[in-house]
């Protein structure tokens, strides 16, 4: 099959010489239209630390596409940034946003007639976005991550600064200090240093096969990750020769690597929002119980932040994720004969891979530092559709405890920081699902305010809501259905009690069937949805948590 299937349309013959005329306009020659067209997708900005240095390493990606005899198009598309918006309404935007990159992208290479695509990104929402759309595209495509931030001189990042607005509100520290926290711990860019949301997706993404070896824990500012982008055009000519697509290599057992990187890595729960999105762009087949499947006999390896001691930029230096896929896939726990975007399969990709010198970050199967999967996928009378919770054992396994009902992250946050949740308490934060948000805003403010109260394995957090990569502690996740679409965590009042098991994955309310209905009968919902906009026309399209929160 030519390398040229789309952009042969747009430019051969004489019926295209006005086609041709405008893209000499923008500085092609009359031999790049006999190439095959890369679309190079940045999501660069200076909005966030996470994208600010990635225009600049897409034009590397650029050269060398042109270099390896192809014809690099750039072009940009959006981002937002959790950390900044995180706790405002501003972030019921974040979500949203990998839905317009995927679209932004989908559009202009469909547009314009691009023959492969590569897709650099850096926060949160847009490696998904950019999967997305890649898989809806289906063309030759390569994803590469940004890369992480170093964490400061005195071991801080931005979740660190969060969690200290908990200790300066508890009179722990003084603003001062608070201050201090804030002023060292970003020092851009990169994106958050620990196994938070960018790490864990850009983790998943290596090990689906779709970015090349070691991009996904190189540091932001290095020669290595320059180096990413310089292969990347080379590696893109290859796929276009042999016609390699993302349906060859976003298989269901490349799905299955991804879910098992994240759990020994200790990823994020956004993971599995994540993955479902984009095993439904591509076509596979993939739900919330092949995460508990994959579990049980997954443990968890890494010593990360944000429960673990280390940063991202200490496992790059010790190898990054490629020696644990080789341990995981001698352990008979990954598949090796996915092919990966460098054309060769995921075994032949580690064969020469050293082993880590220690086990001080990545632990041996003899001392994980949990044994199974620490991504729980928890049902019952709360969560008929499902919800996650992301518990390491350190909190516990089990939590049974009094409900505080609040209907909003405002609410809750404010009730937290007034000493209004005391220990032994579940605080409940609802109508703040994909459509009651809408946008499904991240919990890392209360759950960071709650840890830096040192109440972390004092209380439990439950929500319809999601959490940041950087929560830790006894949460609970995109429980679904969700209070906007009038599910039982809409019907929870003050004083319940509520049963959180992560041995028997179980999220249990304990109030009686016929009380249950009496409330029902008598729910009215308190949410206002916008009527136009963005916002609005995502809370009509998005489906449930449990599938992913897709558009489409």
């Amino acid at each position: 099959m030519s390398s040229r299937k789309y952009s042969k349309e747009l430019v051969d013959g004489p019926n295209q010489a006005a086609s041709r005329s405008m893209l000499r306009g923008v500085g092609f020659t009359t031999e790049d239209f006999s190439k095959p067209f890369v679309g190079i997708a940045s999501t660069g900005a200076k909005v966030t630390p996470c994208n600010m240095h990635l225009n600049k390493l897409s034009e590397i990606v650029e050269s060398s596409v042109n270099s390896s005899h192809g014809k690099g198009v750039l072009f940009n598309t959006i981002t937002v940034s959790d950390g900044i918006s995180m706790g405002t309404q501003g972030m019921k935007y974040s979500l949203v946003s990998r839905e317009v990159i995927a679209d932004s992208i989908e559009t202009v290479v469909g547009c314009l007639g691009y023959d492969g695509l590569i897709t650099i990104g850096g926060c949160d929402k847009n490696m998904p976005g950019c999967l997305i759309g890649m898989a809806r595209l289906n063309r030759p495509s390569i994803f590469i991550y940004g890369g992480s931030i170093k964490p400061s001189k005195e071991n801080t990042d931005y979740v660190t600064v969060s969690e200290k607005v908990g200790e300066f509100s508890k009179g722990n520290i003084s603003q001062k200090e608070l201050i201090h926290f804030e002023e060292i711990s970003v020092e851009g860019p990169g994106s958050c240093g620990g196994m938070y949301t960018a790490n864990t997706m850009a983790s998943a993404i290596e090990a689906l096969g779709m970015s090349l070896p070691g991009s996904s824990s190189q540091d932001a500012t290095s020669a290595s990750k320059e180096q990413d982008c310089v292969d990347a055009g080379k590696a893109i000519m290859n796929l276009l020769k042999d016609d390699i697509k993302p349906s060859d290599i976003m298989t269901k057992e490349a799905f299955e690597n991804a879910i098992t990187i994240v759990i020994a890595l200790g990823g994020s729960t956004n993971a599995v929002l994540h993955l479902l999105a984009m095993a439904h762009s591509i076509g596979v087949e993939l739900s919330l119980n092949d995460f508990t499947r994959i579990g049980k006999n997954t443990p968890v390896l890494a010593d990360l932040k944000p429960f673990g001691s280390h940063y991202m930029s200490a496992l790059n230096a010790n190898g990054g994720i490629q020696p644990l896929m080789k341990i995981l896939l001698e352990k008979g726990l990954l598949n090796g004969n996915c092919i990966t975007v460098t054309g060769k399969t995921l075994k032949e990709n580690l064969k020469d891979v050293k082993p880590y010198k220690n086990n001080e970050i990545i632990k041996s199967f003899d001392n994980p530092i949990k044994g199974d999967s620490h991504l729980r996928i928890l049902y019952g009378n709360l969560a008929d559709e499902g919800a996650v919770a992301k518990i390491t054992g350190k909190e516990g396994t089990s939590f049974e405890g009094k409900a505080k009902v609040f209907n909003s992250e405002e609410e809750g946050v404010d009730a937290i920081l007034n000493d209004k949740i005391k220990e032994g308490d579940v605080v409940v934060i609802r109508y703040e699902g994909p459509k009651g948000g809408p946008g499904m805003r991240e919990m890392l403010k209360p759950t960071s305010a709650i840890m830096g109260l040192g109440l972390g394995d004092k209380v439990a957090f439950i929500t319809d809501g999601r959490f940041s990569g950087g929560t830790h502690g006894f949460v609970v996740g995109h429980i679904s259905p969700e209070a906007a679409d009038g599910g039982p965590l809409a019907l929870v009042e003050d004083g319940d009690l509520i049963l959180i098991d992560a041995k028997n994955d179980q999220l249990t309310l304990k109030v009686d069937d016929n009380e249950m209905e009496k409330r029902r009968l008598s729910w009215q919902s308190p949410i206002k949805t916008p009527k136009k906009g963005v916002l609005s026309k995502y809370a009509k399209s998005v489906g449930s948590a449990s599938l992913g929160a897709i558009t489409d």
